[in-house]
């Protein structure tokens, strides 16, 4: 039988490889094996998707091979999320997600959304160039605890910070926490524009929404 360690790094690189052929057999091989499906998620298959996104920015990947990447991704967590423990019968908190107007980046948000849908979190995806209104409706809509707002360019980073404000005018800014992340974005902005918290990746997004939600100092840099 093969260690956990050496699977972890097999469905690993299964993603970062494209091995869509093989990850399934590898995933329900880790299963058989007794080993946690959490670990198999966050320090297999998405620790591959890490690694094709620096590749990604690397420019030795391109979009197509992240799409590639992505789809054994998700292979992967067909077999091994029914493996995840269910113990959790208190009401799951909601998080509006999505990637603010102007980008179609979209990437980190589906890790993110991953590991906090992961975590227990019931997610609500807006997806890519999701107009800052519709973040505020689909909050009220679904009485969502997060939104949560990423992106890669700097030109759309103002939508982040107009999010901010409707919630304000809608009179829920107090009962919405808001967490945003890209790579133009930092600490400062997030303090900048009222969010209350910034995270840089997505391992760190379910540990800051987790604070949040749990924690009473869930302000920025608290």
């Amino acid at each position: 039988m093969r260690s956990q360690e050496g699977l972890l790094k097999v469905l690993s690189d299964c993603v970062v490889d494209m091995k869509d052929e093989s990850v399934s057999g590898v995933a329900e091989e880790y299963i058989a094996a007794g080993y946690p499906a959490l670990d198999g998620i966050l320090k297999g298959l998405v620790d591959g998707m890490q690694r094709a996104s620096k590749l990604y920015e690397e420019e030795e990947y391109f979009i197509t091979e992240l799409l590639v990447c992505a789809d054994v991704m998700y292979n992967g967590l067909d077999v091994l999320r029914p493996h995840l423990p269910t113990t959790d019968t208190e009401k799951k908190h909601k998080v509006v997600i999505g990637v603010v107007e102007g980008d179609t980046h979209d990437i980190g948000k589906n890790l993110v959304k991953i590991m906090l849908e992961t975590a227990g979190y019931e997610m609500y995806d807006l997806g890519r160039d999701v107009p800052v209104q519709n973040f505020v409706d689909k909050a009220k809509e679904v009485d969502a605890d997060v939104i949560a707002m990423s992106t890669l360019m700097s030109t759309t980073m103002p939508g982040m910070g107009e999010v901010v404000e409707l919630l304000k005018a809608a009179g829920i800014r107090e009962k919405v926490k808001v967490i945003i992340g890209g790579a133009p974005i930092s600490m400062s902005f997030a303090k900048k524009i009222g969010a209350d918290a910034y995270s840089g990746d997505a391992v760190e997004a379910v540990k800051t929404v987790n604070r949040l939600l749990g924690a009473e100092k869930a302000a920025v840099g608290a």
